[in-house]
């Protein structure tokens, strides 16, 4: 087999295959032979099939696979001679002029890039910490709470306030027309937790049970109910029912229905301190890693393989559609969403896998069975019955996978943190929880 290997432009590469059509043929020949030994056709008995016959049928299948096969197998065997890195899939087309006694094919492809990676010692990373306080810990026990509250109706005389839970009959309208969802019998919700829109809130607020209030509502500009945003709605309120709620108080009883072992309530706060201290610790980690990642990108020289960003591009689009199946949206398979709008995103996630990638190889920083399962146990220590999360992680390649991968990541942040000028930063705890 002669190769030619050809530079198109930055990571494109073309590769001339010559096979022997002989090779090929003789192919044909003996998968046609193996097809004769099985196939069945009315007026013939099994295996009797005259090979003509055969032929006639399945000899334009049988030379398409044998080609597909035997230009893979070629192209796999050049790229290997040429030592070559192939991003994505290689287009192959058959060359016209070809020796006599030879079949011809350009494969045109992408290569891996080379990543050039600047010295991270002038690049700066704020390095966030948070601790968990005795704060923190008392707004977690009011959200057990509120979890575990109890209603009962309050008197007539009485006005809603916020916590309360009000039972009411609403009518909105648009310009005197009905619109769909602007109305509802029954309809519970709490007050002064932000479930409905302000002006509905501050409507019912200080309405007592049998009465009814008209007042205008003005839609969000950004509301998810596209026929409804930025337009004013009139809406008749009748109030039917309120409940004061009553929260459990803070107790052994409280904390053995929460599932504490030892039923103390400094035994519920010890728990939620140990929680809380995971979850702060896995969020500083994400932050840290993000200001990493973006120092990495910062420092990184790299053409990237188009090929990589379009299946990027292609993962992101799926996803969009798979979470507009998700909210509901019907033919949310079909729906148009133009393909640039996720371009930048798959340019960096691209951009940032390879420069990820280098740094792994370059300095040794792949996953250990150690550390996975250190990181498996941590994630399973939350749970009721670790063991069964452990097993749980540890019975899928694909899930062990993506635990690995955290875990790369975590020894790529540890790695740049140490090479980078850092800048130490503590946040509250209620900032942290609060970020994105």
């Amino acid at each position: 087999m002669a190769v030619t290997v050809e530079t198109l432009e930055k990571l494109e590469r073309k590769i001339t295959l010559s096979l022997p059509l002989t090779s090929i043929q003789s192919e044909v020949e003996n998968r046609l032979k193996k097809v004769a030994r099985t196939v069945k056709m009315d007026g013939f008995r099994p295996g009797k099939v005259p090979m003509s016959v055969v032929a006639q049928r399945y000899g334009y299948s049988v030379q398409y696979e044998v080609l597909n096969d035997k230009v893979g197998e070629a192209f796999a065997q050049a790229v290997n001679e040429a030592e070559l890195r192939v991003a994505g899939q290689p287009k192959i087309t058959e060359k016209e002029g070809a020796p006599e006694g030879e079949a011809q094919f350009e494969a045109v492809f992408e290569v891996m890039p080379e990543v050039k990676i600047g010295d991270l010692a002038s690049a700066e990373v704020e390095k966030l910490s948070a601790e968990v306080d005795e704060a923190a810990i008392d707004k977690t026990v009011e959200i057990l709470r509120k979890q575990r509250r109890t209603f009962a109706q309050r008197a007539q005389a009485d006005a809603a306030v916020d916590g309360d839970r009000v039972t009411v009959d609403f009518e909105g309208k648009i310009d005197g027309e009905l619109f769909a969802g602007g109305e509802a019998q029954d309809f519970q919700f709490l007050v002064g937790e932000g479930q409905m829109l302000k002006e509905f809130e501050d409507a019912v607020r200080g309405m007592k049970a049998g009465e009814s209030k008209t007042f205008p509502l003005a839609f969000p500009e950004d509301y998810h109910g596209k026929d409804v945003a930025g337009k004013t709605a009139d809406f008749l309120v009748t109030l039917k029912k309120i409940e004061a709620a009553k929260l459990p108080e803070i107790d052994e009883a409280f904390a053995k229905a929460l599932g504490v072992g030892e039923g103390t309530v400094d035994g519920l706060r010890a728990d939620i301190k140990k929680n809380l201290e995971r979850e702060v610790k896995f969020r500083v980690q994400g932050r840290n890693k993000q200001a990493v990642m973006d120092a990495l990108v910062s420092k990184a020289e790299l053409d990237l393989p188009k090929a990589s960003v379009q299946a990027e591009v292609a993962r992101l689009l799926e996803g969009a559609r798979a979470e507009l199946q998700q909210r509901g949206i019907k033919d949310a398979g079909k729906a148009e969403i133009p393909e640039d709008v996720f371009l930048p995103q798959a340019e960096r996630r691209v951009r940032l896998g390879l420069v990820v990638a280098e740094l792994v190889r370059a300095n040794d920083l792949h996953a250990t069975p150690e550390q996975i399962k250190a990181h498996v146990d941590e994630l399973a220590a939350s749970y009721e019955k670790p063991e069964d999360v452990t097993r749980w992680y540890f019975g899928d390649r694909q899930r062990l996978a993506e635990v690995e991968a955290v875990v790369i990541e975590n020894n790529v942040t540890e790695f740049v943190l140490g090479k980078v000028k850092v800048t130490d930063k503590n946040v509250s705890f209620e900032e942290l929880m609060g970020q994105a």
